[in-house]
């Protein structure tokens, strides 16, 4: 097994400790919540959050993210038609068929409008239309999802259907693998991510008789209560009651928040805002490295340069309680290695390790920054030489 590599890095506290101080506390009757502060990687509050549970709608994100991945890919269209199967509009019309974006049987819709279906109005309708015209059938698409969830790293997470609806406990997911979920919708599609979240409305079908335009509110708790508040999914079924996937944003800090297991419609309004504004207030960040910051080099086993720096990908900070007088214990560069060639500048290779005095760890990614190729012959036979030496 390639051996975990540690090494310290020198910096200087950000703020000189006078005392220990503890996380602010934050109390709430979810029965699993999850908060992390992506600009510092610091979980500001874990309850159950690698509990599994039933998702509800909040599985929708997952089939997004598919539909988003085959769009970046040039394999799906927004223009694209999809045809409403008349088996599948009888399964998923009616009030116990759930949320709609009523649709109706032989309907042709665009990508583009099953989309704001799913993300707006959680039309279980639109999704397993989406499902349908990328995958053929629901179950082949179920397929995908779960091969897209691998891709991201999601380990405690399956899904047997497009829209969370109750399938026996099939479909289930944590806490932890929806914020990392909905993290990978802004992060890796921050254009389609913006045009399909955070819509306040979507209007889409007819009523009976008047034949009037049904516009129909997004479910989003935070929007117009949380400012920088710009998604993602509510869920709500009687097996995993009321829950919520949402982020913010706010003065380049952006919070990624879940909370599941909750009673009512209400209740998950007041405890998303609650749980959000705390997160912004009760905590607070300090600048720790620019974006594209070189902070040390791993090395790098037969390439053709011995080691590769190490760059941040974004600017990154450090999250302390707000108001509290904090220190940084200790800043590592973590990776497993020595690290194989060929290296690609961009690529993620190294964790960047900070643990302060009252947060714990606080995670945060490192690329590669420049390609490190594969040695040749020669080179090959130069770093033998080297290692027999004792030069290497």
């Amino acid at each position: 097994m390639t051996p975990v590599r540690l090494f310290a890095l020198a910096t200087s506290a950000l703020i000189a400790a006078t005392a220990s101080a503890t996380a602010p506390p934050f109390e709430t009757p979810a029965r699993n919540a999850f908060l992390i502060d992506l600009s510092s990687g610091a979980v500001l509050l874990d309850k159950n959050a690698d509990q599994r549970m039933p998702p509800a709608s909040m599985a929708k994100m997952m089939t997004t993210n598919v539909a988003f991945e085959l769009i970046k890919q040039g394999d799906l269209k927004l223009d694209r038609m999809c045809v409403v199967r008349p088996e599948t509009w009888q399964k998923w019309h009616g009030p116990a068929a759930g949320s709609t974006m009523f649709l109706s049987p032989n309907e042709q819709v665009s990508v583009e409008n099953l989309l704001h279906g799913i993300v707006t109005l959680s039309g279980n309708d639109a999704s397993v239309v989406l499902a349908e015209c990328i995958a053929g059938t629901e179950e082949a698409f179920a397929n995908v999802m779960n091969d897209n969830g691998k891709r991201l790293g999601l380990t405690n997470s399956h899904f047997g259907n497009s829209n969370g609806w109750p399938d026996e406990g099939r479909t289930y997911v944590t806490a932890r693998d929806l914020a990392a979920l909905a993290r990978a919708e802004f992060e890796n599609y921050p254009d389609l991510y913006k045009k399909f979240y955070g819509q306040t409305q979507f209007t889409w079908g007819k009523t009976l008789g008047s034949g009037k335009d049904i516009t129909q509110a997004n479910r989003n708790p935070l929007l117009g209560r949380v400012p920088g508040a710009d998604g993602l999914k509510t869920g709500h079924t009687d097996e995993a009651g009321y829950g919520f996937t949402g982020s913010a944003e706010q003065n380049g800090r952006r919070l990624v928040m879940v909370i599941a297991g909750l009673d009512s419609f209400n209740q998950r309004i007041e405890e998303s805002v609650r749980l959000m504004q705390w997160g912004f207030n009760a905590w607070q960040t300090k600048p720790l490295y620019k974006a594209g910051q070189a902070i040390g080099s791993a090395k790098v086993q037969l390439g053709s340069d011995s080691d590769v720096p190490l760059v941040t990908p974004r600017a990154y900070s450090v999250t302390m309680p707000a108001g509290v007088l904090s220190k940084i214990v200790a800043t590592k560069i973590r990776y497993r290695g020595p690290l194989a060639a060929p290296i690609r500048k961009g690529d993620h290779v190294a964790d960047l390790v900070v643990t302060t005095s009252d947060s714990g760890e606080q995670i945060m990614p490192l690329i590669a920054g420049e390609d490190v190729a594969k040695a040749g012959f020669f080179g090959r036979a130069w770093i033998g030489l080297k290692q027999m030496l004792g030069m290497a």
